[in-house]
């Protein structure tokens, strides 16, 4: 089942749910968006691979905006960082970003509960389009959870993505054993 607005809010009041910043105007029916952060990230190499850790390299979006390529992926970063602790997060892109041909997932759209962090966006597009800080990225959904909860993320001692920062984080499929 999916929260409606006020059960978004009462989970924020319970902190159930953290979103900072949080903006009431920002709450639709039973979703909340989130926005583009200052920051983007693209992978030194053309070639990744799996196995390896692959660098990237982090800019700050310019005041007039940064215009994304087709064949590139692009790393980004919300603007809000969350905390979900009883129920499982997921972000989609928002329908008017969608129509732009921006996706801003390639598969990552689930969190985890006990997910605290800033959530990074694999943006890739049909097309050049200049995008900007600030701007609706997404819309987070949340799910409620059957049944009590063994494995919390952020209690995860292999967790990859629990170190809290707001920027582009890369793959951190190396730490993978395979």
């Amino acid at each position: 089942m999916i929260l409606s607005d006020k059960e978004i809010l009462q989970a924020i009041d319970r902190n159930n749910i953290v979103i900072q910043p949080f903006r009431r105007d920002c709450l639709g029916t039973n979703s909340y968006d989130v926005h583009l952060g200052h920051s983007l990230a693209v992978y030194r190499d053309r070639e990744l691979d799996a196995k390896k850790h692959n660098q990237i390299d982090i800019f700050t979006i310019p005041e007039s905006g940064f215009v994304i390529q087709p064949g590139t992926l692009y790393l980004g970063v919300t603007e809000e960082y969350t905390e979900t602790h009883h129920t499982v997060p997921f972000l989609e892109g928002k329908s008017s970003v969608g129509r732009l041909g921006i996706d801003i997932h390639a598969t990552a759209g689930k969190g985890d509960v006990g997910f605290c962090n800033y959530w990074t966006l694999e943006i890739s597009c049909v097309q050049p389009v200049r995008i900007y800080s600030g701007m609706p990225i997404g819309q987070l959904i949340y799910f409620k959870v059957e049944g009590k909860i063994e494995n919390f993320y952020n209690k995860k001692s292999d967790a990859k993505y629990n170190d809290r920062v707001a920027f582009p984080v890369e793959s951190m499929m190396w730490k993978n054993k395979f």
